[in-house]
């Protein structure tokens, strides 16, 4: 499935690693796999597995350590609003909170539409620029800075007509 789909991806990456070491490979495997599914299946996990001659528990593992790795499928685009305490301090909690019940949703759940997940992390390091959020998509990884509800729904109505017109 992904060593066939990917093959020149994976060998290019398989290469920086000395043999000895091609377990270090296993995050951007794992990338491969998130940016080809949504999320990171079953199956994935034991191909990466079996690529790198590793337990697919191991692999798992990192699936549930790192935030930025999914095992299941939610939202194509994911707002991980900062509510570590120095964010709470400057309104973050009250934030996420009127964001969600603004998209008829709780915190860690994703809008009808399917589009956006909203879940809380802790510290993307711009404490004095909360509320901020990480937004994740499909093309990488962005930071809204000093954000208000209302433009956070700005972004998200962009985010709506982006996904219709892909």
């Amino acid at each position: 499935m992904l060593v066939e789909k990917f093959a020149d991806e994976i060998d290019g990456i398989l290469k920086k690693y000395p043999l000895e070491h091609k377990r270090s490979a296993v995050m951007p495997l794992l990338f491969i796999a998130q940016r080809e599914f949504g999320y990171i299946p079953d199956e994935a996990i034991g191909e990466i597995a079996d690529l790198l001659e590793l337990d697919p528990t191991e692999v798992g593992s990192l699936i549930g350590f790192y935030t930025l790795y999914y095992d299941k499928p939610e939202g194509k685009y994911r707002i991980q609003i900062c509510t570590d305490l120095p964010c709470a301090l400057r309104g973050s909690e009250i934030f996420a909170q009127k964001l969600c019940d603004e998209l008829g949703i709780n915190v860690g759940e994703t809008t009808e539409d399917g589009l956006i997940t909203v879940e809380t992390v802790m510290c993307l390091a711009a404490c004095d620029k909360a509320p901020m959020f990480q937004l994740q998509e499909s093309e990488g990884i962005h930071y809204y800075e000093n954000m208000t509800v209302e433009s956070s729904l700005e972004l998200i109505e962009e985010l709506r007509r982006k996904a219709e017109n892909a």
